[in-house]
């Protein structure tokens, strides 16, 4: 008897980059793997989309638009590319409006996709019947998805064969077009029993030619196993990725499969020594880049909160450049009561980064101290309607800390009526800036915000962590000014220095060396009968509220960090009188550090 082929989606360069590397991967330097994996007889890839689309503009500071058409140009005419979006929320941590979910599945059409798979972590289907509809419209393969994880122990109510079927029958019965049905478990968690019996209902329900697609991590290092469960359920294609970006947080590695495949009545039809040599080139491309060790192993307490592989290596890096990834585990350990009360979303992004907030939150404030907004939004409803209903305490305490009541809104029928929110809302703000108004830029601003505006005013900051070699780079004194390179905000930065002249980057200033007066340096400014504000956490100083000598009440805000992808005002102590102001826009601050003080 013929053995099956097994169909596979390359994911290395889109949810393997998020995976392993936060995302955070220049364009030119990967397209030479992508060559290769071609010319392995590889068709079908993962190829943008997610994660990928707003850390071009955070962190690289890129074109996600050019990325796409340089990886088309790169991949062929033929090969099969494909995209992730999150129902409403398309590509950002946010809902948009109508006409932003159109825009993007147009965008991404113009921009050489060929398929979009389109999930909603709360596995409301509400938030897929338009979302859905605009990707079949705009001429590209829609591939719906019912998002998969295992509930932590001792959790019931949602998360099992039911619960999955279930929402497979509400997409069925909404009539939502599709080309494609994929299950996807962003966490690694599922049991393989479960992920079998899940699709073999499925192949049940739906029509005979209907193409099932499985997806899953190996973060919980039960992978292969849930994969061959997936195909002897009735799976048409699974999702595999190549080294350096695979196993650990990413997909079975390509090579990996094929050899667990080996002797079964499956086969991936692949040019094996081919592919080898395809990801040789792919980790010589990737040899500068940071590689974290989280993202090579499996961890053990996913089942008790899953973290899938995607949110895990992005948030990791944040922690590395604020300075506190000693805290890693313990917000890890503290995941697991904010997805037990959070109401049994998916954990997957957006809400995996939500779970990760809020788990955030918890630990360096307190237990429930502090609701991360997000968080917050999600169980009193304005994303969608959670699988079970939140924990009540955790409503309530969400409800009074955000000033919001709960809600059964559809996030659509919301966004749409905000003046916010939207094209001619995103048009505005690009006119206001006197930027060009294409539907690529207003798409740029309305998912990606202000770092969307940094971008295109050409603000944009570099955030990739590159291994720098290690070389003496430093000159003889009678050669000249000693040479030294530094890195700063992931960009290097070459300095020399000979008296008062400094060179940097080739470009001469003067400086003036003078010897201070004061205290050491770095020691905290200090005003008579002054109370200082201190930073609660680490982060970043996007806006300052206050200027010294404004009066301030008791919890005003006097300034905005940005820390985790969430927006944390600093607020004043007691009332008073703003004495000093000694941190700017831009500034990272230190846990602890004096941010104001308050006469």
């Amino acid at each position: 008897m013929a053995k099956k082929k097994v169909r596979f989606m390359c994911t290395a360069f889109r949810d393997g980059f998020q995976s392993v590397y936060g995302a955070r991967v220049f364009t030119k330097d990967f397209l030479p793997a992508v060559e290769a994996a071609r010319n392995a007889g590889i068709d079908y890839f993962e190829a943008g989309g997610g994660a990928r689309f707003q850390s071009l503009y955070f962190y690289c500071n890129e074109d996600a638009f050019g990325m796409m058409d340089a990886f088309r140009e790169t991949a062929g005419p033929d090969a099969n590319l494909q995209t992730l979006a999150r129902g409403v929320n398309v590509v950002g941590l946010d809902s948009q409006s109508s006409d932003i979910v159109k825009l993007h599945a147009d965008l991404f059409k113009k921009h050489g996709m060929t398929t979009i798979r389109n999930f909603d972590a709360l596995n409301d289907v509400n938030n897929l019947i338009y979302s859905g509809q605009c990707i079949v419209d705009a001429g590209l393969k829609h591939q719906v998805c019912v998002t998969l994880m295992e509930l932590p122990p001792g959790c019931e109510g949602a998360h099992d064969a039911d619960f999955y079927v279930k929402t497979l029958r509400e997409i069925l019965d909404a009539g939502i077009p599709f080309d494609a049905v994929c299950f996807k478990d962003a966490s690694g968690t599922a049991v393989p029993s479960k992920v079998h019996e899940t699709i073999k209902r499925a192949r049940k329900m739906l029509p005979e030619d209907t193409f099932i697609h499985f997806h899953t991590h190996e973060t919980a290092g039960i992978s292969v196993q849930a994969n061959l469960a997936a195909l002897d359920a009735g799976a048409d294609a699974i999702d595999l990725s190549m080294a350096p970006c695979s196993g650990g947080t990413c997909q079975p590695d390509i090579l990996v499969m094929w050899h667990a495949l080996r002797g079964s009545d499956y086969d991936l039809d692949v040019d094996i020594e081919k592919v080898r040599e395809a990801e040789e080139v792919f980790k010589e491309c990737m040899a500068d880049y940071f590689l974290p060790p989280e993202a090579t192993a499996v961890e053990p307490l996913i089942p008790w909160s899953p973290m899938p592989g995607g949110a895990l290596t992005a948030n990791t890096q944040m922690l590395r450049d604020n300075g506190i990834m000693e805290k890693y585990p313990d917000m890890i350990k503290a995941m697991g009561e904010v997805v037990a009360r959070g109401g049994f979303g998916t954990s997957v992004t957006p809400v995996s980064q939500f779970y990760f907030q809020q788990a955030f939150n918890n630990v360096m404030f307190g237990p429930w101290e502090r609701i991360a907004e997000s968080y917050g939004q999600m169980v009193l409803g304005y994303f969608g309607k959670t699988p079970v209903p939140a924990d009540a305490e955790i409503v309530k305490i969400a409800s009074e800390q955000l000033e919001l009541e709960p809600t059964d809104q559809p996030p659509l029928e919301r966004n749409d009526a905000d003046p916010n929110k939207g094209i001619e809302a995103a048009r505005q703000k690009l006119e206001a800036e006197g930027l060009e108004t294409t539907d690529e830029n207003i798409f740029i601003v309305a998912a990606c915000a202000d770092k969307g505006m940094d971008f295109l005013k050409g603000n944009a900051e570099i955030g990739v962590r590159k291994v720098e070699k290690q070389e003496d780079t430093s000159v003889a004194a009678s050669d000249g000014p000693a040479e030294y390179r530094l890195t700063v905000n992931g960009q290097s930065v070459t300095v020399a220095v000979n008296g008062n002249q400094a060179m940097v980057n080739g470009k001469a200033y003067t400086v003036d060396l003078q010897e201070q007066a004061s205290a050491a340096a770095g020691a905290p400014v200090t005003t008579a009968d002054a109370v200082p504000v201190r930073a609660q956490m680490p982060g970043k100083v996007i806006r300052v509220l206050k200027n010294v000598g404004d009066p301030v009440a008791q919890g005003e805000a006097i300034l905005v960090l940005e820390a985790m992808k969430m927006e944390v005002q600093i607020t004043a102590s007691q009332a008073g009188t703003v004495a000093e102001l000694p941190v700017s826009i831009g500034d990272q601050v230190a846990n602890g550090q004096t941010l104001a003080l308050i006469g």
